[in-house]
C-alpha cells in the first residue's frame, strides 16, 4: 500500500447551529454549538486514519485554548503530528443554516503556517501521494511549501478550495506546473477558471495541470477528468450539514489511490464517504459507519 505525505491544518471548528443567517442588525437564537476537530488537512488525514492508510501528518499545532484543544482531540483520537510551535492557534466559526448549507468566519493563526524544516528526517522518496490545501498556499508561507514541493517526487493532490480564486496568479500558476490532480467543486472550477461551465472549465484547467482533475457534484455524484469525463453517480441522503464532505472525499479518493484501486471505484468510494459526512455534525463518523463503509469497499 502506499505511502500518504498530509501537510495543512488542523482547525477547532465552533459549529453554530442557527435556523437561518441573520442580515445585518439582525438579532437570532442559536439551536445548539459544539466545538470539534477540523480543518481540510485533518479532515483528509481523518479517512486515511480510519481506512489504515499509512501516513505522515505534517499539522502545526500551537498554543493558546484552540491549540491546547487541538493537541488533546488529536491525542485522543491517535493522530500523531510532531510540530508543535509557539503562538497560538486560530479557530473556524461554522454556521449551519437548516438546509444544511455551512458558511465559515476563520480566524487564522499559527496553524496555517509552514517551515520546510518539519520535513527534516522523513525520507521524501516513500511517498507516492502529497496532499496540499489552498489555504496554506493562500497564507504567508505559500512560496515556502511550494519550493519544498519542487523537491519532492510524489503526485500532488492539491484541493484549492472556495478561496482558490484568492490565492496570488503567479503561485497558482507555479502549483500547476507541479502536474498535480486537483480536486474541487463546481462552483469552485468555474470561479478559478472564469468559464460558464463545468466542461469548458475542465479544459482549461487540464491545459495548465496536464493530470486527473476531480470536481464533486453533491448529491448528483462526481467527475473525473483525464481528456475525457467520467461521471459516478452519488446516493440521495437526508443532509444535516455538508462540512468536511469535500476534504473527505479527498481523503477517501487518495485512499483508494493508495490501495490501487482505479480511478472510477475510487470516485465510487469517495462519493460514499462523503454522503455518509453530510448526514451527520462535522465530519466525525462513528466506528459502526465506518466498518459498514469498509464492509460495502
Amino acid at each position: 500500500m502506499d505511502k500518504c505525505l498530509i501537510i495543512g491544518s488542523t482547525v477547532c471548528d465552533v459549529v453554530i447551529n442557527v435556523d437561518k443567517l441573520p442580515t445585518t442588525a439582525g438579532d437570532v437564537h442559536i439551536s445548539s454549538q459544539q466545538m470539534i476537530l477540523g480543518g481540510c488537512a485533518y479532515n483528509v488525514v481523518s479517512v486515511l486514519h480510519h481506512l489504515g492508510v499509512p501516513y505522515t501528518f505534517i499539522s502545526p499545532v500551537g498554543t493558546g485554548m484552540y491549540g491546547e484543544f487541538v493537541a488533546r482531540e488529536l491525542y485522543k483520537k491517535g493522530i500523531q503530528t510532531e510540530v508543535r510551535v509557539e503562538g497560538e492557534n486560530g479557530c473556524c466559526y461554522c454556521f449551519v443554516e437548516h438546509h444544511g448549507e455551512r458558511t465559515f468566519m476563520s480566524h487564522h493563526g499559527v496553524e496555517y503556517t509552514f517551515n520546510p524544516e518539519w520535513l527534516d528526517g522523513l525520507n521524501i522518496e516513500d511517498y507516492k501521494y502529497v496532499y496540499i490545501c489552498g489555504l496554506e498556499i493562500e497564507e504567508r508561507d505559500g512560496d515556502k511549501l511550494i519550493d519544498t514541493l519542487t523537491h519532492i517526487d510524489a503526485t500532488i493532490i492539491f484541493a484549492p478550495g472556495p478561496r482558490g480564486n484568492l490565492i496570488p496568479r503567479e503561485r497558482m500558476e507555479r502549483v500547476y506546473q507541479l502536474s498535480p490532480i486537483v480536486h474541487l467543486n463546481e462552483q469552485e472550477i468555474m470561479e478559478q477558471t472564469g468559464c460558464d461551465t463545468v466542461e469548458a472549465a475542465l479544459e482549461v484547467m487540464y491545459r495548465k495541470t496536464r493530470n486527473k482533475i476531480v470536481v464533486t457534484q453533491g448529491e448528483q455524484g462526481a467527475i473525473i477528468y483525464d481528456g475525457v469525463i467520467t461521471h459516478v453517480p452519488g446516493e440521495t441522503v437526508t443532509v444535516k450539514d455538508t462540512i468536511g464532505a469535500g476534504d473527505s472525499h479527498a481523503g477517501a479518493f487518495i485512499s483508494s489511490l493508495a490501495k490501487g484501486m482505479d480511478d472510477k471505484s475510487a470516485l465510487t468510494f469517495a462519493n460514499t464517504v462523503a454522503g455518509e459526512v453530510v448526514q451527520v455534525s462535522g465530519v466525525g463518523l462513528s466506528d459502526e459507519v465506518w466498518d459498514k463503509i469498509r464492509f460495502k469497499r
